[in-house]
């Protein structure tokens, strides 16, 4: 690595929004519905504080106080939950959510495990540092003076955030891995006290294990729970109905998918949407058609996702 990191050292790649196929993967998150809309005014508001302003303005113009809580929150939001229940993909999708709802360019730069190091002392604080630099930088360019609205917004996602911001109160934590984190702490603060259109998503499967100091600044938390038997339903009765299944058959696998004495633990998001319903076309593909008779055999015979154990 050359002295200066570039942006492939720093992130995964690029994504830029609104784009077509991200509202695609964005609709077909059902049964989160709730934490798809929290999340997208969250942001909205972190990224581009004068839509608040102006919301206040038509609303509520005496509230001027109370305006200044939300603005003041830091920009960072925390995804937290089991495996395979949605958090990256709600992570890399919700950019799209924030540009309709904002009517602004929104730009998701993903942080690359590389950003850690290799261990070499200062290496993991460069590049965090790094990496916050990047982002400022290319949300001072899309910030206008005055508190008017920003002409584009950008979120630095951070997935497996356990591996950058765990806790510094571990005994056997290195020295780097401790100025890791002082440097990320530093990136949240420097972007809220410029008040930049800017905003930071971490997601983990072990949410005890990041840093006390990272979960306060964290303007919310969502957790992430397996689906309950309506939202598996939501996720299955469009794609089943579209192969001929009748509404008992649905409901039957519907069940066969939540916890059962094969299957202590139901089925995750990704369960059901990466693992079930392409094994129903490939094993149908390419003479024959799926049936609820063979459908229900494949079901008994899948094992759900072991439970992530989250301990600190």
């Amino acid at each position: 690595m050359t002295d200066k990191p570039t942006i492939d050292d720093l992130f995964d790649r690029r994504l830029d929004y609104p784009d077509l196929t991200a509202r695609k993967r964005f609709t077909r998150l059902v049964g989160i519905d709730e934490a798809k809309s929290r999340l997208t005014k969250i942001l909205g508001v972190l990224v581009n504080p004068a839509g608040p302003r102006a919301w206040a303005k038509k609303h509520h113009r005496d509230a001027q106080t109370l305006l200044d809580y939300v603005e003041r929150r830091p920009p960072l939001v925390i995804l937290a939950g089991d495996v395979g229940t949605g958090k990256t993909e709600l992570a890399e999708t919700v950019g799209d959510g924030v540009a309709r709802q904002e009517d602004i360019s929104v730009t998701l730069f993903p942080i690359s495990l590389a950003t850690r190091g290799s261990g070499k002392v200062g290496e993991m604080t460069k590049l965090l540092s790094a990496a916050f630099d990047v982002t400022a930088q290319a949300a001072q360019r899309l910030k206008r003076p005055d508190g008017a609205k920003a002409t584009g917004a950008v979120i630095l996602l951070v997935d497996e955030a356990d591996a950058i911001t765990q806790s510094r109160e571990a005994g056997q934590m290195h020295h780097e891995d401790r100025a890791g984190v002082n440097a990320f702490i530093r990136g949240v603060d420097r972007l809220a006290e410029d008040r930049l259109p800017a905003a930071i998503i971490l997601c983990t499967n072990r949410l005890s294990a990041i840093d006390p100091a990272v979960q306060r600044r964290a303007a919310d938390v969502f957790i992430f729970k397996r689906p309950t038997a309506p939202q598996r339903k939501l996720v299955l009765e469009s794609p089943l109905g579209e192969a001929g299944f009748s509404s008992s058959q649905i409901d039957k696998i519907v069940a066969m998918t939540g916890d059962a004495l094969a299957n202590p633990v139901g089925f995750t998001f990704s369960d059901l949407t990466q693992r079930l319903l392409p094994t129903l076309v490939l094993d149908a593909y390419p003479d024959r058609a799926i049936t609820f008779e063979r459908a229900v055999q494949l079901v008994s015979s899948m094992k759900a996702t072991p439970p992530f154990k989250d301990g600190t």
